[in-house]
């Protein structure tokens, strides 16, 4: 056991930074010293919801220290990304291509660590999906690290492991949005500046990016939006976009709009901002009881509920690294705020209200 600092939630609605233990890699398990995690909206949910002590983080990058029994994709010293989505490659699942929803590895299953690998006061501590990012240290199971070349910033590379990963692979995974289709993207904070990127990537003809804060719609231009349209927080329905959308693609809608931003009484919205047949897709994880209009699935309006952008770690990570370094896939610039461990309450509040792209702590 090594003694470390971990953002903990209290399992009543609280969170510190505490005093952990971390502990040795046991067989197929991995030590890594974390250099910067993301921040989150699943872990402010979590830090409030919590049924136990947690800690929190699940978006992380950093450097192996040890590797346990049977390990042979790292070693002590590499560069690491970690991924909450780990597979094992051949139950049924992962036989379709759906490693996201691995039978033996997935999630809730045997995904996790020993028990011991982090604790406090001697008792064992969950981890968000496994990981507990926002701490100097974890253990995670071998399938959950990636390699990370030399060339990617940590403080970059932490948001990989979500929230770049749920835009990029919504698009080009789940809806696999045509080259020179139009795309609408509800929302402009971490997830849909990602969406916006993927359809970038894939070639959409018209991206149209709507939000309420005006920052956002501007890095949503940077990003590869070539329309922004500013929704006003009475228009509930969404009427005023949804006729200026109609106007810019020339028909009754787009042919894909995608949801991301965690409003649940938005969750049906971007069945609204579609063509009939066209693609609509609820990226954000709405898991609150909705209302919906079945009238607006006419006509032969395809719905997508996706996990994770339908994340393959094996495929997608080196895809992404890749559009990085050609300059396709713009990281650095997402990050527009860095916080200690010690501030990751005022990293929460500029989350919240809309100040940053994307938060990182920077760990050590």
């Amino acid at each position: 056991m090594t003694a470390g600092l971990a953002v903990v939630a209290d399992g009543a609605g609280g969170h510190s930074l505490a005093e952990v233990e971390i502990g040795v890699p046991g067989p197929g398990e991995v030590g890594v010293a974390l250099a910067a995690s993301g921040v989150c909206h699943t872990d402010l949910d979590a830090a409030r919801t919590a049924p136990t002590a947690m800690v929190l983080g699940h978006e992380g990058a950093g450097t192996v220290t040890a590797v346990g029994e049977g390990v042979d994709r790292v070693r002590p010293g590499d560069r690491v990304l970690l991924t909450w989505s780990i597979s094992c490659g051949t139950c049924f699942q992962c036989g379709l291509g759906n490693q996201v929803f691995c039978e033996r590895l997935g999630l809730g299953r045997r995904g996790h660590a020993h028990p011991e690998a982090t604790t406090m006061a001697g008792k064992p501590l969950a981890r968000v999906f496994n990981l507990g990012t926002m701490s100097t240290a974890t253990v995670v199971r071998q399938e959950a690290v990636v390699p990370l070349p030399e060339d990617i910033p940590f403080t970059s590379a932490c948001i990989l492991g979500c929230g770049v990963m749920t835009g990029y692979g919504s698009v080009v995974n789940a809806a696999r949005v045509r080259p020179g289709s139009s795309v609408v993207v509800l929302g402009c904070g971490g997830v849909g500046l990602n969406v916006i990127q993927g359809a970038r990537i894939a070639g959409a003809g018209r991206i149209i990016a709507i939000d309420v804060s005006q920052p956002r719609l501007d890095l949503a231009l940077m990003l590869g939006a070539h329309h922004v349209l500013t929704a006003e927080p009475g228009d509930a329905g969404l009427a005023e976009p949804v006729d200026q959308v109609r106007r810019l693609v020339g028909r009754r809608g787009a042919d894909y709009a995608f949801e991301c931003t965690g409003v649940p009484d938005l969750a049906a919205a971007p069945l609204r901002f579609v063509r009939h047949g066209g693609t609509a897709v609820q990226v954000s994880g709405v898991e609150q009881d909705v209302t919906i209009d079945m009238r607006l699935f006419e006509f032969d309006k395809v719905y997508l509920n996706p996990l994770y952008g339908n994340c393959r770690p094996s495929i997608d990570f080196p895809i992404l690294l890749d559009h990085y370094r050609s300059g396709r896939l713009m990281l650095d610039e997402l990050v527009t705020a860095t916080y200690t461990l010690e501030g990751v309450d005022a990293a929460f509040a500029d989350m919240v209200s809309g100040a940053n792209a994307k938060g990182v702590l920077v760990i050590g």
